[in-house]
Formats: C-alpha cells, structure tokens, sequence
C-alpha cells in the first residue's frame, strides 16, 4: 500500500494554502532581482567592450608648432605624415571650429573665441593591424615635428576595470539573492515538515525511507522554485523589452546599452530556481528527520 501511495507522491502532501503563496512570491522577487543583476552585468560588460574597441581604434596627437610656423600648418603636416605610417587608416587635423564644438557643452560660448585651444590631429587606426603610439611618435619625430601621441591606454584601461567592478557586483548580488531562495526554501521546508509530523511518521512506519520522504519535500518546492523563477524572469523580460522599445538601443542610457538576446540569457532562471531549491530541500528535510531520528 505504501508503495502504491508514493507513486501518487503529488496528492499525499496537502497543500499549504497560507504559506506557499508567499514562498513563491518571495523566489519570484528573488529571481527578478537576480535577473536584473545579470542583465546589468551584461549590458556594462557590452558597453564596456565597445567604448574600449572605440578608444582603441583611435589615437589623438597633439602637435606644438616651431617657430615661424602656424598652428594650423603643424597639424597638416602631422596629418600628412601619419597617414603614410603602416596601421593608420586615416589621419586628419582638427580645425578650431571643431574643437570649439567638442568644448562648448563644457565651457559655453562666452570664453570660447578667447580661449587657447590647442592644435590636434586626429587618427584613425587599421582594425587588422593599428599603430602603436611608439611607431606614431617615431613617424612625427623623424618629420621634425613636436607633438605628443595619446593612444588612450589610460582611458581604456579605467573603463575595463570599471566594468570588471560591476560584473563582480552584479555576480556578488546574484550570489546573494540565490542564497537568500535557498534559505527561504530550507525554512519552508522544515515548517511544512512540523506540520506534516503525523504523515512522516506514518510514512516512516509503513517502510518508507527519510530518501523517499525527503523526496516528497524536495519535489514540491522544486516545482514552486521553478514557477516562482518563470515569473521573475517573465518580468525582468518584460522590463528589459519595454526599455529596449522606449530607448532603442542604449535602453535607458547609453551607459547600460540592451539588446535582444539579454531576454534569452534570462531563460534558465526557472531550472536554477528549482535546482537550488531541490538541493536547499533535500539536506533540510535529511537534517530535520534524522534530528527526528
């Protein structure tokens, strides 16, 4: 008879109608916010990656002229030779107009026309093979020229640390909210055990082994794990959707910049959830029957 009882092992815990709601309420929270850490880490790990394929393919030089030569003429000529240097694409001197239209959300209109901007040339490097700074600044010294060559490795580098820093936040939260449905699981799992003590034992008695009945437990908040985590990330899909169509690309800021197959990195919340809450069960209900024991 025993045997026969474990097979329809859903029917023989009774529902708890006050307190699993607020189980799975609770994982479904947890999972929406593990969710979000991951899109977050995503999304600066993307802008990350792109803002520093974006300073490595250029390089800015600043270039001071010699005596009896304008700053204009200094920075055509340091065009003209960094073009024919192997590893750039395209170099290009910056003219004033320019350089006041990079400064005047900065500074305003008022100081610009009396404002000593210095004299720049921009360079574009090949993706394949770019120009190192040395080789740049060994083009323009051997032309005569005085200049300084910024590859933005400084730059690059505080972007990439930047966004190591929120990938490790971001795995520190999800870390932490899946510790938290683990040990919202355990702590359901030992109340519906106080309040099954009669169907353990009974179970116990009949032949059924704390395995089995560890089984029973471990099954049903599993199943609740896995319901909860499909409704968190059902909503952190939702959320990510809606501010990709009202923001486009860049989501909400440019700084966090979205994309489709964010929704799709969301789709083993429900197998997780129900992972750690089937492992979170199973050494809860072992520890509290042999305790029993």
């Amino acid at each position: 008879m025993i045997s026969r009882l474990l097979m329809r092992r859903e029917s023989l815990l009774p529902r708890d109608g006050g307190g699993e709601p607020w189980l799975v309420s609770l994982i479904a929270v947890l999972c929406f916010l593990a969710c979000l850490a991951a899109v977050g880490a995503l999304a600066a790990d993307r802008a990350a990656h792109g803002w520093s394929g974006q300073l490595r393919a250029e390089a800015t030089v600043q270039v001071r002229p010699r005596v009896g030569e304008t700053g204009a003429e200094a920075a055509a000529r340091a065009a003209e030779t960094l073009a024919g240097v192997p590893g750039v694409a395209e170099a290009q001197a910056m003219d004033r107009k320019t350089a006041e239209a990079l400064l005047r959300p900065w500074v305003g209109d008022a100081v610009l026309p009396d404002l000593p901007l210095p004299f720049l040339v921009t360079v574009r490097l090949d993706q394949a093979a770019p120009a190192s700074a040395v080789s740049l600044g060994r083009a323009l010294a051997r032309a005569g020229l005085d200049a300084t060559v910024d590859d933005h490795s400084l730059w690059r580098g505080e972007v990439e640390r930047s966004a190591n820093l929120i990938t490790l936040l971001a795995a520190a939260a999800f870390l932490l909210t899946a510790a938290a449905a683990g040990a919202a699981v355990v702590y359901a799992t030992r109340a519906g055990m106080a309040a099954q003590r009669a169907l353990i034992q009974t179970l116990s008695l009949n032949g059924a082994s704390d395995g089995t009945i560890a089984g029973l437990f471990q099954r049903r908040y599993a199943l609740l794990a896995a319901l909860s985590g499909a409704i968190g990330a059902g909503l952190a899909m939702g959320l990510v959707a809606a501010l990709r169509f009202v923001g486009g690309a860049d989501g909400v800021t440019a700084a966090l910049p979205l994309a489709w197959s964010d929704a799709l990195w969301l789709s083993p919340c429900p197998p997780l959830a129900a992972t750690v809450a089937f492992v979170a069960a199973h050494f809860a209900a072992l520890a509290r029957l042999k305790g029993r024991h």
